[in-house]
């Protein structure tokens, strides 16, 4: 089983996430390593992604997602994944995706005490203007602590 952690900037994913694979023993696949260095650079600039730019990270990881099946592992994956079509080429059987959900203030709020990350929190209200909910995926509130949060999905999943 794979789990993708998805949402916003700031909702979570890597923090959830390595709480998450650590209590079920799992790798971590950190999404945000698979982005091609000119997204990083864009992001860093200041800009939003747009859907071509994001095509070639989303290949990366769901290569990386079926390398992992194939092999019968299982692991926890960040990943935005803010689009149904985004969540369509992610898709596959033995994938759980999991949206935490946020507050754009909850979210803004935590962006501006991240450091040393490439997302600007100017590019926030493109994530959520960008955002489909899903209705496939287990939604747990990402505004309560860690070990809630991992605890929740440990026992809905």
């Amino acid at each position: 089983m794979i789990l993708i952690l998805m949402g916003v900037a700031g909702c979570g994913k890597s923090t959830i996430g390595r709480a998450l694979a650590q209590r079920l023993k799992v790798e971590l696949i950190e999404g945000d390593e698979l982005h091609p260095p000119s997204n990083v650079s864009k992001m860093r600039e200041g800009s939003a992604l747009t859907d071509e730019d994001r095509w070639p990270w989303l290949r990366a990881i769901a290569q990386r997602v079926d390398s992992i099946l194939e092999h019968g592992g299982r692991a926890v994956v960040t990943c935005s994944a803010l689009k149904q079509s985004y969540r369509d080429i992610l898709a596959r059987p033995g994938v759980q995706f999991v949206y935490l959900r946020v507050s754009p203030e909850v979210a803004r709020a935590r962006l501006a005490t991240r450091t040393g990350h490439f997302f600007p929190p100017a590019l926030l209200q493109s994530q959520f203007d960008t955002l489909q909910e899903p209705r496939e995926a287990l939604t747990v509130n990402g505004e309560q602590g860690v070990e809630p949060t991992v605890s929740e999905i440990v026992a809905r999943t």
